[in-house]
This record gives C-alpha cells, sequence and structure tokens, in this order.
C-alpha cells in the first residue's frame, strides 16, 4: 500500500511534528501551520500533525507530506492515537497523506482489530499507514498487520516500556536489524546530533517534536532550570 514515491521523499530526511498542548496558545490551527511552514522552509521533509482541524490548516499551505494522527480517549482503554477507524477518516478527509496510529499490544475498543484497521485505512481511505509502537514485539505484529511504516514513538509512554526512557535507540537497533521495512525514530531526539545517531543507527528517517516547536515544555524546562541555581 505504501507510496514508493512517498517514501522515497521521506527517506534520510527530518519529519517536524507541529503540536502542542491543548491549553496553550499554541494550540491554533494558524499558529500549528505556521509552525509547519517554517519547518518545511527550512528543509524538513513533512510534518506530523494532530486532529483533523490542524491538519486541515496545515494543508492549506503545504504541499509536502502530512503525517496525520488524532489523539482520543476512550474511556477504559489505553490506545489512544488514532483508535478507531472513524478517527483516521477525519483525518484522512482533513488533508493527511499517512495515517499514524497506536499500534502496541494493549487492548483496543471493542469491534476492531490492528488488521481491521490498517485493512480499512488501505482499503476504504488509500492511505498507508505509520505505526506507533513501544516494543518489537509490538513492531512485528503491526508489519504482519500490514503497517508501511513502523515508528518507535511509544517507546517509554505504555506499561510495558514505562521503566525506559526515550529516544529508543535500542529499540530503533532491534526493528532494524529485524524488519525489512520503513523505520522511523520518534520521541526523546533532543538535538541534532541525537537525530543524526538515529540515522547512524539506520532509521529511514527522524521525527522531532518538543525540542524543535514544544514551546510550552522548552521554556517551562529554562525557567525550572534558571530558577533552582
Amino acid at each position: 500500500m505504501a507510496d514508493v514515491e512517498l517514501l522515497a521523499s521521506l527517506r534520510g530526511g527530518l519529519i517536524v511534528s507541529c503540536q502542542a498542548p491543548a491549553d496553550s496558545p499554541m494550540h491554533e490551527p494558524a499558529v500549528i501551520a505556521a509552525m509547519a511552514l517554517a519547518s518545511l522552509n527550512q528543509g524538513a521533509v513533512a510534518v506530523r500533525i494532530e486532529s483533523p482541524a490542524h491538519v486541515a490548516a496545515v494543508r492549506q499551505r503545504v504541499q509536502a507530506p502530512i503525517i496525520g494522527l488524532w489523539k482520543q480517549v476512550i474511556p477504559g482503554f489505553e490506545v489512544y492515537i488514532t483508535p478507531q477507524f472513524h478517527h483516521a477518516a477525519a483525518i484522512a478527509q482533513a488533508g493527511a497523506d499517512l495515517i499514524a496510529i497506536d499500534a502496541t499490544l494493549r487492548p483496543r475498543p471493542a469491534g476492531e482489530t490492528l488488521r481491521d484497521l490498517i485493512a480499512k485505512i488501505h482499503t476504504d481511505l488509500g492511505k498507508p499507514v505509520m505505526a506507533d509502537v513501544d516494543t518489537l514485539e509490538s513492531a512485528i505484529a503491526a508489519v504482519e498487520a500490514g503497517a508501511d511504516i513502523i515508528g518507535t514513538t511509544l517507546y517509554g509512554y505504555t506499561g510495558d516500556t514505562k521503566h525506559l526512557s526515550p529516544p529508543g535507540f535500542d529499540l530503533l537497533a532491534q526493528l532494524v536489524q529485524t524488519l525489512d521495512t520503513f523505520v522511523i525514530c520518534e520521541g526523546g531526539i533532543a538535538s541534532p546530533e541525537m537525530a543524526k545517531h538515529a540515522i547512524a543507527l539506520g532509521a529511514d528517517a527522524v521525527v522531532v517534536g518538543t525540542a524543535i516547536t514544544g514551546v510550552d515544555l522548552q521554556v517551562k524546562a529554562y525557567c525550572q532550570q534558571v530558577r533552582s541555581v
């Protein structure tokens, strides 16, 4: 299902995740779109955008690939990145070129397996799927279910990996060695040198978010250090 030209355009490049906390003044479609355009103007090959409103705003200003997702909390389930097909459909309709989903082995909302979700995104929406995983086991399962791209996005953020801290360079190395699939390193990349290291380990592309676009978290971290002296 993966578009060969699309994947080729991402290979070896930087993807910038342009997101902001829901309670932040930065959480405005126009602001997110400006972040995305600024990132692409400086050489990013794609952007990763959350929610239909933000995807639509970015689509109006850029032609580059958009990896779209929609964080939705479903009571009783920990899966929250584009958890169900109707969330994926809304993201696709807003203009995303790829759909990112939670592909961990955690329980999913009833009536839709991971394989079902990926198949429907492929057949009904005509979009490739980026599977956000936390372990090698979940990555293998995602590939078997039909995912086109594997991302280390959820390493350190699930019950099985909460004792680990991103970036998941060890997981990345395992994925590169084990899978014949496009692999993206995402999560915890805090410097250009770390991004370079991810590529050196074999990542096909790197996603950076907070270190570039996370104004709220970055300022908070600086203030904590300044005030601690």
